[in-house]
């Protein structure tokens, strides 16, 4: 696992790691492996917009925290401020193309390293919503009517055009040329499945 390797080799080097996850879970990184962590002396924050629904037990309050702040606008920490930022399937989410470049460079200046994984716009299934093949290919008005009126999408239908127009704004797919543009400072590599680009990764070793 790559991202385990890169906090090894920051951990190794700096004798412990404090890492920010930006829209992340404190179960994504006990996923990750809380022996693993604790061997790294990593020190955890997952900022949320709103407060994380999933808190540090007693065991684990060494290991993590939790905050609340926009990814997009981080002045609550200095430059560098820590060892590692990671984000996965977040940068999508954020909004327009200026969120975006405003979510990649707060990424790239509180992060002296950051690993940054998003799922690709050109492979045929969009994970968040289609249960079907191709359907975020097609225009957005098409998108929005077969919404409202199908259940091909995992919440189902969405029950109207203005339902399904929020469910569409609420994620912003990208492809590696929009990817490198926002974080041309890392090696931009692809997660493949069946040989096809299934998630697009940036890492930046500081």
């Amino acid at each position: 696992m790559r991202l385990r390797d890169l906090i090894s080799q920051i951990a190794t080097e700096k004798k412990s790691i404090r890492i920010l996850d930006l829209g992340g879970t404190v179960e994504y990184w006990r996923r990750v492996g809380v022996e693993f962590l604790r061997g790294a002396s990593a020190h955890v924050t997952v900022l949320n917009q709103l407060p994380s629904e999933l808190r540090p037990d007693g065991s684990d309050k060494a290991l993590f925290a939790t905050a609340v702040g926009d990814a997009c606008d981080l002045p609550q920490y200095s430059d560098g401020a820590f060892d590692l930022v990671h984000s996965n399937s977040v940068v999508e989410h954020v909004g327009n193309w200026s969120r975006m470049k405003s979510f990649a460079a707060e990424t790239r200046r509180v992060g002296q390293s950051y690993y940054v994984q998003t799922p690709y716009y050109w492979f045929p299934i969009d994970p968040h919503y289609y249960r079907a093949p191709m359907i975020h290919w097609m225009p957005r008005p098409w998108q929005a009517r077969i919404l409202k009126s199908f259940p091909v999408a995992y919440c189902g239908r969405s029950g109207s055009l203005d339902a399904s127009y929020e469910i569409l704004d609420s994620t912003q797919l990208i492809d590696r040329q929009q990817f490198t543009q926002l974080f041309p400072d890392a090696e931009i590599s692809g997660e493949r499945i069946l040989g096809l680009t299934k998630s697009l990764m940036a890492i930046r070793r500081g």
